[in-house]
């Protein structure tokens, strides 16, 4: 089978799935079920990871319908892709599919009449990444991040008989759709400016005009959904809330892809659609997105230090890996790219395997509060060393994937400004540090034991719903065995040096925009050189400067003398209130900055 055929496959598959799942779901016994959306998102694994070996060193396109260029120009629809977007969605089908074998114990008994329903949700949701991903036409990257959004919306508030979740359902699809009316009206600025929705063909007709404010507004309004949806400061805020009340299989997805895919979205775009003759130069991508970088790391980092749910701290963390992953692809390089792309498959099986554990302390006892856990997990030893790992990882510990990701980006960024590394290491060292202290503190029951602090309320109550609802219960297999195989996937990320060579190749490509061009009208174009990516002295002692920073603040936090940081963090912590209205003004507080920053430097 061509690779124009595979590509079509990634989103027909688990479109597919969830179809069959929506018909005969209800009518199936539970095994059979769990079977077949185990059975479509193992297929959708073999497609991409088909399509990736032959993808190769180059691109691949399928016209859909047969409509290609015409004379330069088009109005079908392309998917054309190179390694890093077929890896991104290879990344998510193989979560999605983590996800699913999770879950096949999780919701031991799902709501009357709702069987099949979960799974058909999960399989619309890897559609919409997937097709997202794989897309090379603006309008349709909007269809494919909005099946995304919606389908995202509806899994946070599953639990419905809870209002928890739909309150974190309705502020996440709020201030998102907000964002996607935002990236249409980008897209009709272009439209009526090119009269085309191609990348490629929108990237070419632009270089007959001139950067003026229709260009500099169209492209701050259609990046506005990708960072809203990658969660970059200040447009953060509906994240930690949607996480604390997800359910757990949902959280491994929204943190270990689809805001990875928002970063994805922000650097493709630029690169293809933005960054030709008479656009918008490097240099003002570069400064503006560094910055907001940079801004994103700090805040979720301090944010993810101070939170005791733990479900909310790590998705603070999260936010703080999004900020490194922004600096990464916003320093425009190959070694910057190829080390972003690293650093999000390591990141995507660390993360998710800590969700999944934490899965396991909610529904053993009831709770993901760090301080009413205190020691109560000593009987889950091994889930307790699964998590431990799990924050060395997002420490950056040699030699997990994360570490050598970092590494290369850390290098990247020195070149940029001989301060960037130490943001690296000191945001990757505090999420590291929040999670060591959780887990040592809950399965080992060390340091002192936490005193109550009524001063300080969580954003989300601490005392959630089961979702097993039958704590009593041995631990499935299941949901200990995929978290291990996560985190084994993220370890072979660093220790594998095929597989950081062939994504360097990829960022090759990936930053390459007259390649992409030419394989959009069908001429050939010479790739440039690959970076490097292989482990360096450097960049192991970064790795392991950063673990033993991580270790160091876990330590002070659990048997060092007890300081009282939080009039220093009040008034961030005020910021993350809750209130829609709130988050609301904070979007269009973050667009007009951008607009600002971006005309300011033309």
């Amino acid at each position: 089978m061509s690779t124009a055929n595979l590509l079509p496959l990634g989103v027909a598959i688990p479109l597919l799935g969830a179809v069959v799942l929506v018909l005969v779901g209800r009518r199936l016994p539970r095994v059979v079920s769990d079977f077949l959306v185990t059975f479509w998102a193992a297929a959708e694994v073999a497609d991409l990871m088909l399509l990736w070996m032959r993808t190769g060193d180059g691109h691949a396109v399928s016209w859909l319908g047969g409509w290609r260029l015409q004379h330069g120009e088009s109005v079908g629809i392309v998917l054309v892709n190179d390694r890093i977007g077929i890896g991104l969605a290879l990344l998510t089908a193989v979560l999605v599919l983590a996800v699913v074998a999770y879950s096949w114990r999780y919701f031991e008994e799902p709501p009357a009449g709702h069987a099949g329903t979960f799974p058909a949700l999960i399989l619309l949701f890897e559609a919409g990444m997937c097709g997202f991903a794989l897309t090379g036409d603006l309008f349709n990257a909007f269809v494919f991040f909005e099946l995304m959004g919606a389908v995202a919306y509806a899994l946070t508030g599953f639990r419905i008989e809870d209002p928890r979740p739909l309150q974190g359902a309705l502020a996440f699809g709020v201030i998102n759709s907000l964002a996607a009316y935002c990236s249409l009206l980008g897209i009709g600025l272009l439209y009526a400016r090119t009269g085309e929705l191609g990348f490629a063909q929108i990237g070419q007709k632009l270089t007959g005009h001139r950067t003026d404010a229709l260009l500099v507004t169209a492209f701050v309004l259609v990046l506005i959904g990708p960072l809203v949806k990658g969660a970059v400061a200040p447009f953060h805020f509906w994240l930690p809330d949607a996480h604390a009340v997800a359910p757990t299989p949902v959280c491994m997805l929204l943190s270990g892809a689809m805001v990875e895919l928002g970063v994805y979205g922000a650097a493709r775009i630029y690169w293809i659609v933005f960054s030709g003759p008479h656009g918008i130069p490097h240099h003002v991508f570069r400064d503006t997105f560094v910055v907001a970088g940079v801004i994103t790391a700090v805040v979720g980092a301090v944010m993810c230090w101070q939170q005791r749910n733990l479900k909310r701290m790590l998705a603070f963390s999260t936010v703080s890996h999004v900020g490194l992953f922004l600096v990464g692809v916003a320093l425009l390089t190959p070694e910057g790219t190829a080390g972003t792309a690293l650093y999000v498959a390591g990141h995507a099986g660390a993360k998710a395997a800590l969700f999944g554990v934490t899965g396991t302390l909610l529904d053993r006892y009831g709770s993901v509060d760090e301080h009413s856990l205190y020691g109560r997990g000593r009987e889950l030893p091994f889930a307790g060393v699964l998590f431990v790992l799990g924050g060395l990882a997002l420490a950056g510990l040699p030699p997990f994937g994360t570490a050598l990701g970092k590494a290369l980006a850390e290098h990247s960024a020195q070149s940029h400004a001989a301060w960037l590394p130490a943001v690296f290491v000191l945001a990757s060292a505090a999420t590291g540090a929040a999670v060591l202290r959780a887990g040592v503190r809950v399965f080992a029951g060390a340091g002192r034991r936490p005193r109550e602090n009524h001063e300080v309320p969580e954003t989300t109550g601490s005392g959630e719903e089961p979702e097993i609802r039958d704590p009593s219960r041995r631990v499935p297999l299941p949901m200990l065995a995929v978290p291990a195989l996560l985190l084994c996937g993220s370890l072979a990320l660093g220790l594998l040096p095929g597989i950081g060579r062939q994504l360097a190749q990829a960022a090759g490509l990936f930053t390459d925009r007259a390649g992409y061009v030419g394989a959009v009208y069908g001429y050939a174009h010479a790739s440039a050189k690959p970076p490097a990516a292989d482990w360096t002295a450097e960049g192991i002692a970064l790795g392991l400067a950063s673990a033993a920073l991580a270790v160091v603040f876990a330590a002070a936090a659990l048997w060092g003398a007890p300081r009282d940081a939080q009039s220093v963090v009040r008034p961030l912590r005020r910021l993350h209130s809750g209130h829609m209205g709130d988050y609301v003004s904070w979007l269009v507080v973050g667009i007009a900055v951008l607009l600002v920053a971006v005309r300011a430097q033309l």
